[in-house]
């Protein structure tokens, strides 16, 4: 087993504690809406919200690995890449790869649709609703919530993609992705900048998103 001292942080803890909270978050938003505990599903969501405002926020202010300008510069590589994978030949990313920046992208996409979406929603008989859904009809409210209920189907299938993907990379292609998103360390690869979280860039970030969530609540 390699010591700590001698492997590479790859992951900063503000996108593993994003990464988890949104796995904790996900079901339980799914169960409370299912269960008709709206409240509690108004709370979850908000708290969504928040977080994907941060991720969105740290992708452009945040460390490199979380920057979103690097992963688009590697989709450039993606055929390359996934020609190699079917050739079960894996090079370790310092960073995101380029598949898992398209996986990124995308499940951020879906991410910050289902919160939109949310926000705006209205219920059935109008007694349940986002906290924007002042600001648009009773019918515009129903059609944003039955997009709501779509992409959450889209959405589920992307995570699902995303653990069979997973599941590939341990289990045929030898790389374990899990542990590095816990221990936010790697012992394969060489580091291409420095991963660290910079206080003014956090705090900044953490503003923008206490703002947006206050700005939100009190809409109505």
């Amino acid at each position: 087993m390699t010591s700590d001292s001698a492997q590479t942080l790859v992951w900063d803890w503000t996108i593993r504690l994003f990464h988890w909270l949104i796995v904790l978050l996900i079901p339980l938003m799914w169960w409370t809406g299912e269960e008709g505990m709206m409240d509690w599903h108004r709370r979850l969501g908000l708290t969504m919200f928040a977080l994907v405002l941060f991720r969105l926020v740290w992708g452009i202010v945040g460390s490199w690995t979380a920057r979103f300008v690097p992963m688009i510069r590697r989709l450039g590589a993606l055929p390359t890449y996934i020609r190699g994978l079917i050739a079960r030949r894996n090079g370790p990313s310092f960073g995101h790869s380029p598949i898992g920046s398209l996986a990124v992208f995308a499940l951020l996409a879906a991410l910050s649709i289902q919160v939109g979406t949310g926000l705006f929603s209205v219920d059935v008989d109008g007694l349940e609703s986002g906290p924007l859904a002042i600001l648009v009809s009773f019918k515009t409210g129903r059609e944003i919530a039955d997009f709501h209920e779509l992409n959450f189907n889209i959405l589920v299938a992307l995570i699902a993609l995303h653990i069979i993907a997973v599941a590939i990379y341990r289990f045929v292609l030898k790389d374990d992705l899990v542990r590095p998103m816990v221990t936010g360390r790697r012992g394969d690869v060489d580091a291409v900048s420095t991963v660290t979280v910079r206080p003014v860039a956090l705090i900044a970030s953490v503003i923008i998103v206490a703002a947006s969530l206050y700005a939100v609540i009190n809409a109505g």
